[in-house]
This record gives C-alpha cells, sequence and structure tokens, in this order.
C-alpha cells in the first residue's frame, strides 16, 4: 500500500481535499492519512463533520492574531519530526495556503515527494494575493507531482519549467466536493428571511483588502441593497476581528443584510446555488457558482482563475466603490447582462477530479479534463440531487 499524507489546514483547503481523501481512502492501494497544521481549526473542523471525517494529525499551531512569521515557524519546527515518524511515501498539499507552503519546504529537507493539488495558478504579482501568490508558485517549485485544474495552469508551468510529463490536467477537486453537499431539499432559515426576494451571496475576508479597501467595499454593497426592495444578501462573516469591525462599521442597521456566523461548507453551497449573484474575493468560489450559472463579482484587483474571466462566469470589479457600485446595480437592472454571464460555461471540472488523481498516484492512465468537452455537451449548471457518497 502506497501511504498518502493529504495536508489541509483550512477550511477552503479541507473542502477541496476532504473529497479527495475519501477517493483514496476507498481504493485498497492507498493507505490514506489526514494531515492538519491547525491554521483554521474551529471553520477547518466544520467541513470535517460535513464530509464524516477527521484529521489523523493536527499540529495545533492556532492562536490568537498570529501572523506568517508565527503560522510558517512552528509548521516547520512540529513537522520534522512527525514526518520522519509517518515516513509518507507522497505528500499532498493544496492550493496557496502558508500551511502548504510550509510543509511542502519541510518535505523538500526530508527529501519526500510532494503532490501539490490545484497547481499553476498565477496572477504573476507576488504581492497580490498576498502571501497566497508566493506560496503557490514555491510550492510549485519543490513538486515531484503537479496537478493542474486547467490547461491554462498547465501552461503557465510548462512557461516557468516544470517537466511536462510532471504536469496532469485533473480539473479542480472543488467540483468534485459539490457532488456530496448540493441538494434540492436544502432549507434553512436565512433562505426563509430572503423569502422571494433575489439573494445576493458575499463574503470577505481576504488579508489585502483589510483595511480602508474592505470599508469600499461594504459602503458599495450597502448602497445597492438600499436602493433595490426586491433584494436581500447573507454574508457569512470571517473570524477575523478586523474584517468584524469593518464590517460592523459600516453594514451594521442596514435592514436588507444579514451578518450570519461562518456556516459550513454544505450550508455554503448550498446557499450558493440558490444566490442571484455572489460578491466575494474568496478564491473557490470563484469555481463554484459558475457550476450553478451564478454570476461571481470578484472584489479584487486581480485573480489567478482567468479563465473565469475569459468565460464570463467571473468579473473583476477590485475594491473601488465607485466600480462595485455600478457593476452591481447594472446585473440587478439590466436582465441581458445578467444572463449573459449566468449561461456561461463553468471551465473549472465536471466532478471527477479526485477519480483523476487517484489513478495517476496509482499509475494508471487518465483523461485529461478539458473544459471544451463541457461546453460541447452544453452543460451549465451542476446537477443537484446527485446520490451522497459519503
Amino acid at each position: 500500500m502506497k501511504k498518502i499524507l493529504l495536508c489541509a489546514s483550512t477550511r477552503p483547503e479541507m473542502i477541496k481535499m476532504a473529497p479527495l481523501y475519501l477517493e483514496l481512502k476507498n481504493r485498497s492501494y492507498f493507505d490514506p492519512l489526514l494531515f492538519s497544521t491547525g491554521q483554521h481549526k474551529e471553520m477547518l473542523y466544520q467541513v470535517c463533520e460535513a464530509f464524516h471525517i477527521k484529521p489523523d494529525f493536527d499540529l495545533e499551531i492556532m492562536k490568537e492574531r498570529q501572523d506568517l512569521f508565527d503560522i510558517t515557524g512552528s509548521i516547520l519546527s512540529k513537522a520534522k519530526e512527525l514526518l520522519k515518524a509517518i515516513h509518507p511515501d507522497i505528500v499532498l498539499v493544496h492550493g496557496d495556503t502558508t500551511s502548504s507552503l510550509a510543509l511542502a519546504l519541510a518535505c523538500f529537507y526530508l527529501q519526500i515527494p510532494v503532490g501539490h493539488v490545484e497547481a499553476g495558478l498565477r496572477t504573476y504579482n507576488i504581492y497580490s494575493p498576498f502571501p497566497e501568490e508566493f506560496n503557490r508558485q514555491a510550492v510549485d517549485i519543490v513538486s515531484q507531482y503537479s496537478f493542474a485544474p486547467t490547461e491554462l495552469s498547465r501552461d503557465n508551468l510548462l512557461r516557468e519549467g516544470k517537466k511536462a510529463e510532471t504536469i496532469y490536467v485533473t480539473g479542480n477537486t472543488v467540483i468534485d466536493a459539490m457532488r456530496h453537499t448540493v441538494r434540492s431539499n436544502y432549507t434553512h432559515s436565512e433562505l426563509d428571511w430572503v423569502g422571494s426576494n433575489r439573494l445576493i451571496f458575499i463574503t470577505a475576508h481576504r488579508r489585502e483588502n483589510l483595511g480602508i479597501p474592505m470599508h469600499h467595499m461594504f459602503r458599495a454593497i450597502r448602497r445597492v441593497l438600499e436602493e433595490h426592495d426586491d433584494v436581500k444578501a447573507v454574508y457569512p462573516i470571517h473570524l477575523n476581528p478586523v474584517v468584524r469591525e469593518a464590517a460592523e462599521e459600516e453594514l451594521e442597521g442596514c435592514e436588507k443584510i444579514h451578518l450570519i456566523e461562518p456556516i459550513g461548507v454544505f450550508d455554503c453551497h448550498n446557499f450558493e446555488s440558490r444566490s442571484y449573484l455572489c460578491l466575494t474575493d474568496s478564491g473557490g468560489i470563484q469555481e463554484e457558482c459558475p457550476s450553478y450559472g451564478v454570476p461571481v463579482l470578484v472584489m479584487r484587483d486581480t485573480t489567478e482563475r482567468p479563465e473565469g474571466i475569459d468565460a464570463g462566469t467571473l468579473r473583476l470589479v477590485g475594491t473601488d466603490e465607485k466600480t462595485i457600485y455600478e457593476t452591481f446595480t447594472k446585473l440587478l437592472e439590466n436582465k441581458e447582462e445578467y444572463e449573459k454571464m449566468s449561461k456561461s460555461i463553468n471551465p473549472y471540472g465536471d466532478g471527477h477530479a479526485c477519480e483523476r488523481i487517484a489513478d495517476i498516484l496509482e499509475g494508471k492512465e487518465y483523461q485529461a479534463w478539458d473544459s471544451k468537452y463541457l461546453a460541447c455537451k452544453g452543460v451549465v449548471n451542476f446537477p443537484m440531487d446527485v446520490p451522497n457518497i459519503i
């Protein structure tokens, strides 16, 4: 059996790694172990509960207001002995978190092979997003397996000198996760509050948006909501106290928006699927919402997911109050503009990325993901009521 250590230390990572862990666990060829550094403790375990899984190891590095020095240093110092004791055949890390970077670096020092899930995403601005752009580029340098979600990600890696035989186009595992979570009979008290109004789903937490940019975002959102009678918004607010302070200052007293505590992946995916529009500075939601035909306004100056921009499912609006206000308003009031986005094709996957990755690790042949195939099939919205295979 091949011993595989999967690292998932934040909520978004666990959403994308949980279905891969389950796929490997269902194959006798693998002995998968789930590992967390504890970077996002409470929010990570919400995802674990939804998928009925639990980390085998947790470094428990979380502490209040920890910074990048704390996270990186703690992981490097604690992971060394654990990796030596487990002695995995390969370590799988995901995306662009500081936990992924630190663990990949520890594996490099110990000469343990690394597989990078969601490899090759780029903005080519080392400070945007910060520190994620540096993290993912550094992880790709030390990885022996690069699991690229799209052809564009593969092309980025090839231009940087990665060997073609080490790069595999698999689609994004987040689409696989939604096969476990989205249900047509889902109910929630917040959806009852929204009623027949158009639901706007909001997430905002990114580090580079803290401060003045986030205040601009929230002001624009409030103005639009208060000017439209048939719209209500739900914002599961991040645990970061800086985010909460900005949201309370700008959104308090607005009757058109509910600030709620963080919700689990099951709730999040079902809220997304019922939304009219999403505003976010997150990465994963840029991949998820197109599967439901839900347009996304990305409140960032750059995105490492330009496939969605090219396909028309995403629109980059930055953090300027005027730009967000005008674009948000246009999509609410101009049906033709809205439908151009809502009927675009999802370029990020077909729900079988985890099978492809498992086949590759098992040495089997695999069929690379090609978003053109999805377009030819005319698939727009992700199917609901698929069997729950957990």
